[in-house]
């Protein structure tokens, strides 16, 4: 039994993370409006008014691949988690970025509240970052891709051999960044930012 006195550190913070970033991945799927509003419904979440999904495959989806990250942000592998949306093919028209740092080295007792207060801001802020996105087309979709610093073992770790290699094309100059929130602090740094096709990506 994973008990809570039992943690290290870095599981504590995998596990504030990865609460964190379904509910934030969610938020960015109803802010980019893939889905009517009416497929989520409003929740509350460090005191703050967010969206759920109704639809129990969505959820799943969301829920699975991010708590799917939890072994590997735990051991420091994951450097980055982004949600992709697509045109009608595989080119990436828009991706929402969040850049995690969990300190290796971290022994002290993590504060739960003030790493939850941290992390609140981020919904907070994400709303109001609408207007720097685009606007996606009718046939568009998306997918939560994970960045690894290096490859798990797929022979020794079945987490790992559910983390497939993505066939989305790379953009050929390096793209737009916006930064929308970032917070640093000792036990978790975090990045949200969102990258763009650069004015001079060749067109399609």
């Amino acid at each position: 039994m994973d008990r809570k006195e039992n943690r290290t550190p870095q599981a504590e913070i995998a596990r504030i993370l990865v609460e964190f970033l379904e509910v934030a991945v969610t938020s960015v799927v109803f802010l980019k409006g893939v889905y009517p509003n009416g497929a989520f419904e409003r929740r509350r979440y460090m005191n703050v008014v967010v969206h759920k999904a109704r639809h129990p495959q969505l959820n799943e989806y969301i829920h699975s691949a991010v708590y799917g990250l939890l072994p590997f942000i735990c051991k420091g592998l994951v450097d980055r988690v982004a949600v992709i949306f697509f045109d009608g093919g595989d080119v990436a028209i828009e991706r929402f970025v969040f850049k995690i740092n969990v300190n290796e080295s971290y022994s002290s007792k993590v504060e739960q509240s003030q790493l939850e207060f941290s992390l609140r801001s981020f919904l907070i802020k994400l709303p109001v970052s609408e207007p720097l996105t685009k606007v996606l087309p009718r046939n568009c979709r998306w997918e939560i891709t994970g960045y690894f610093r290096c490859l798990p073992e797929g022979s020794t770790s079945k987490d790992a051999e559910m983390w497939v290699p993505t066939d989305a094309k790379h953009w050929q100059q390096p793209p737009q960044i916006t930064p929308i929130k970032s917070m640093s602090s000792e036990p978790l740094g975090l990045q949200l930012y969102l990258e763009q096709p650069s004015l001079s990506e060749p067109k399609n």
